[in-house]
């Protein structure tokens, strides 16, 4: 052994240290009553987890059609019954472990006995009871090593050695410890941000009586707050004082005041667009730049836009505070088109507006009435072309006219279809080649 890496004289060691305890169990009547006391604890465990857990299965799970806090809190705890054995098991190994240390003043099989029911659970947990694959990672590879080292009495000893490993990066020195465990804390404390996160935007956007900009911007603050909180928690739990923090404040408003100018801008835009609540999802906005399209989701730097045939344009937040931007959808107010259409010159032109403004009002989408009637439909001579008589009809509809709606076209089917009905010749161009004789 004296020629071999240390690495591998310190494993030989444990495993000689563990044969010598292997050995002096298997020598000792004390270590076999343990194993007695083990199997017993076991195997009424065993018992009592086919009577009660049926029982108790059908006590916490309710019935599927069943909703509610209390429901849900009853699935939550029914979920965990595959830990009722290894924890039954774990409580009368404990009182038999008090029963030998009584007799024999000796307990180490015993405690072992323990400590690998404890594995057991654990991996009964990573294997049946996690379902978030990110949960179900970190059981897998974190949680289930250090009950192993934890079961064969090896965590201590690990534990001892990752803390007096020290890592230098010029004036900063940390052990391996704090960096396992400010990544597992990490890691852990992010994912339940994250979760909490979606709870919290779910239960408030579900306040409808709340506007909508109202509700995206307290989701928004709702999600700064608990991932902030979330941040100062594992700086506490690394040993960071938040004290030096300070520094870091500072050369983030440096670099705020020299290259984060326009993240900085476009952020305060964004809350100013949720606070003043001038545009928000599901409205159809038209900018300056030529960008229409129908918001879809508002984010802290940028507002992404769908267009009539499904492109998504990401649209910086300033845009909306700094240029012109046409709402069509504001406050849920109706919108104005119009038909151009026209007829031909042998037509009686003052019978057109009465029959294509009666057709166009039967059209269920149309809004009519109004104070002094100004939603009704309104047709208007616009010219006298080259080929006939030009005409407009003016209607109102609430919504846009937009790929999904299309309310133009079948005004304008409507508009065919009652000048056919009347005997109204819809023109077409007329061209007139004189021919002559230069003889």
């Amino acid at each position: 052994m004296e020629g071999q890496p240390e690495i591998i004289q310190t494993a030989l060691g444990y495993v000689d240290q563990g044969w010598e305890i292997a050995r002096g169990w298997l020598m000792s009547p004390a270590a076999w009553s343990q194993f007695a006391l083990l199997v017993a604890a076991f195997l009424l465990a065993l018992l009592l987890t086919r009577i009660l857990k049926p029982r108790l299965t059908g006590l916490l799970r309710p019935a599927d059609d069943k909703q509610g806090l209390f429901a849900d809190s009853r699935r939550f705890v029914a979920q965990f019954m595959p830990l009722l054995l290894p924890l039954l098991a774990y409580l009368f190994i404990g009182l038999g472990e008090s029963v030998t240390r009584s007799l024999f003043g000796s307990g180490a099989v015993i405690a072992f006995g323990q400590r690998v029911v404890l594995f057991v659970a654990a991996r009964i947990l990573v294997k049946e009871i996690l379902r978030d694959p990110f949960l179900k990672l970190l059981g897998r590879y974190v949680l289930l090593p250090v009950m192993a080292l934890h079961a064969v009495g090896l965590l201590d000893v690990v534990s001892t050695q990752l803390s007096e490993t020290v890592v230098s990066l010029g004036n900063i020195s940390f052990s391996l410890m704090s960096v396992a465990r400010g990544l597992i804390a990490g890691a852990l404390l992010f994912w339940l941000g994250r979760w909490s996160n979606d709870q919290s935007s779910a239960f408030i956007h579900k306040q409808e009586e709340m506007p909508p900009a109202t509700r995206t911007l307290a989701a928004k603050a709702a999600e700064m707050l608990i991932f902030g909180a979330a941040f100062l928690l594992l700086m506490n739990i690394m040993g960071i004082s938040l004290t030096s923090l300070a520094v870091i404040g500072g050369a983030i408003g440096v670099g705020i005041g020299f290259g984060l100018q326009q993240i900085a801008s476009n952020f305060v835009s964004g809350v100013i667009l949720l606070l003043e609540g001038q545009a928000t999802v599901g409205d159809f906005v038209e900018l300056d730049g030529g960008e229409a399209g129908t918001i879809v989701k508002m984010m802290a730097r940028a507002v992404i836009l769908e267009t009539y045939d499904g492109k998504w344009i990401v649209v910086p937040n300033e845009h909306f505070i700094t240029t012109r931007v046409i709402n069509y959808s504001d406050s849920g107010s109706a919108n104005r088109y119009e038909a151009p259409f026209s007829v031909s010159y042998d037509t009686d032109i003052n019978k057109v507006p009465e029959i294509i403004e009666k057709a166009v009002s039967e059209l269920d989408f149309v809004v009519t009435g109004g104070e002094g009637g100004v939603y009704d439909p309104d047709c208007e001579l616009r010219g006298f072309g080259d080929s006939g008589v030009d005409f407009s009809v003016e209607f109102w509809v609430n919504g846009i006219d937009d790929g999904k709606n299309k309310f133009t076209p079948r005004v304008m089917f409507a508009i065919w279809n009652a000048l056919k009905d009347n005997g109204i010749e819809i023109p077409y161009p007329h061209r007139i080649v004189e021919l002559r004789d230069e003889r």
